[in-house]
């Protein structure tokens, strides 16, 4: 039988494949992701792949289409069954699985899923996602064999393995997490088992239509029923997962949100303890007070690309034991896999905070305050978004201001910051502003809204888009 098979563009992304389920992402495209990938996995000579997937919905189906077309491309494929993206990373390391890819819609709407992958242990993403497009529409895959499938429950070494790391004080804490109807639930309920401490446990249901609330802990107003418990408990810290745990949100003992950047900045003063001098990468649109709090601990701060496969990628490249970005995921390689996991991260964070002399809030209200705007969004086409960050990036460096290339633009003045960058995965340009006053940062959104306006783009006033950092 002859196989090809044509996905919708919009569902391809840099990251991961993505769409919305019934219209843009079928059982039928998991079918041929799990031969087409297979059969890329069988070329680098590989036979074995980890398959997981998330609470959702539409999860269970995908992933019994995906695990069809893996088999027919003659793969065997080990069942991890339901749990967060990072259980399946780390199946996938101890099983020494060739491949491995996860069903989950991450933090997206309830009528979103998707795909996650990894090829010999390593991000599968940009052109191997493009490629594997490709391949499936030429239908150039291997020949049609038998395969093999068996279940693994990894749940317990799971567990295991997370509190291996644990290295908290005798201090015991009280804390609240929201599990957000996520797919760490099980994970969840049974770890608080081991860890020390009181435990209060939110949403705790592994539940794919997200009744409590949307599965993303970098936006506030998901934060709020967490914050309430901490507060009503009078709890030392809480933790919040996004839909498939790979990301985090911590609030302290105050109820005050804990963003991605000053997360790391506890975690990296933390771990630069043990590895004086090492390399600490945060992505482009994290706070400059995180990377000069990197050098003041004594580690090499860097600054690199937004997205999880290439913080990944860039963390193998320099050796650095610790990573994090602004969306909250965070990346231990120091003693763990270098994989973004909110459960190790949780796990680690606990035991630091065990360990402080005073409570949470005294370290966040020690860090510089500056005034930064939350993530702005400007609709534009995906045909236009890349031209117009060259349009602003060529004015600004004729005109001799401070500019990075990195990923996308980000100009530093004396007020401060601004960033300007295509996303990977929508149509849209992403901006961010930090000023050292309130003042201050309304110049550098002036300056946004100007270089907008000058490529095209209409800037809304964004004048009140101002939080304390």
């Amino acid at each position: 039988m002859t196989f090809s098979h044509k996905f919708d563009p919009t569902s391809l992304r840099e990251y991961d494949i993505r769409g919305i389920v019934g219209r843009t992402l079928k059982p039928e495209d998991a079918y041929a992701i799990g031969r087409t990938f297979g059969s890329m996995v069988a070329k680098n000579g590989g036979r074995t792949v980890a398959i997981g997937y998330d609470g959702r919905l539409s999860s269970p189906s995908l992933e019994r289409a995906l695990v069809d077309g893996a088999m027919a491309a003659g793969m065997e494929v080990l069942r991890v069954g339901c749990g967060p993206t990072p259980m399946l990373y780390f199946a996938s390391a101890e099983l020494k699985a060739d491949g491995a890819v996860m069903v989950t819609g991450s933090h997206n709407p309830p009528d979103y899923n998707g795909f996650k992958m990894m090829l010999a242990n390593k991000p599968f993403f940009g052109d191997q996602i493009r490629e594997l497009g490709r391949l499936a529409a030429a239908g150039e895959v291997g020949p049609e064999k038998p395969g093999t499938t068996r279940d693994v429950d990894v749940k317990s070494a799971y567990v295991e393995r997370l509190m291996k790391d644990w290295d908290g004080a005798d201090r015991a804490l009280r804390i609240v997490w929201d599990n957000g109807n996520s797919a760490a639930g099980e994970i969840l309920s049974l770890l608080v088992k081991k860890l020390p401490g009181t435990h209060r446990v939110l949403n705790a249901e592994i539940d794919g239509s997200f009744p409590a609330h949307h599965p993303d802990p970098t936006v506030a107003s998901n934060l709020q029923q967490l914050i309430a418990a901490v507060k009503e408990d009078e709890a030392d810290l809480g933790i919040a997962f996004d839909g498939d745990a790979d990301r985090i949100g911590v609030v302290d003992n105050t109820g005050a949100i804990l963003w991605g950047d000053q997360l790391l900045v506890v975690l990296a003063r933390d771990v630069l303890r043990d590895h004086p001098g090492a390399t600490v990468i945060a992505d482009i649109k994290a706070s400059q007070v995180l990377f000069d709090e990197i050098g003041r601990a004594g580690g090499q701060p860097l600054m690199w690309k937004t997205g999880h496969s290439l913080i990944k990628t860039k963390m193998a490249e320099t050796g650095s034991p610790l990573a994090g970005e602004m969306s909250g995921h965070i990346f231990f390689a120091d003693k763990w896999y270098g994989f973004d996991d909110a459960l190790y991260a949780s796990v680690r964070l606990l035991g630091i905070v065990s360990r402080l002399t005073g409570p949470l809030s005294d370290v966040r209200l020690a860090l510089p305050v500056t005034i930064s705007t939350p993530e702005l969004r400007f609709d534009c086409a995906d045909t236009r978004k890349f031209d117009v960050i060259t349009e602003v990036a060529a004015r600004l460096e004729k005109s001799g201001a401070t500019v990075s290339r990195i990923d996308g633009v980000r100009v530093t003045t004396p007020d401060g910051w601004w960033l300007l960058r295509a996303s990977n995965t929508q149509a849209v340009l992403v901006a961010r502003a930090e000023g050292s006053t309130h003042e201050a940062l309304d110049r550098l959104k002036a300056e946004l809204a100007s270089q907008l306006e000058l490529s095209g783009i209409h800037a809304p006033d964004f004048s009140g888009e101002n939080a304390g950092h």
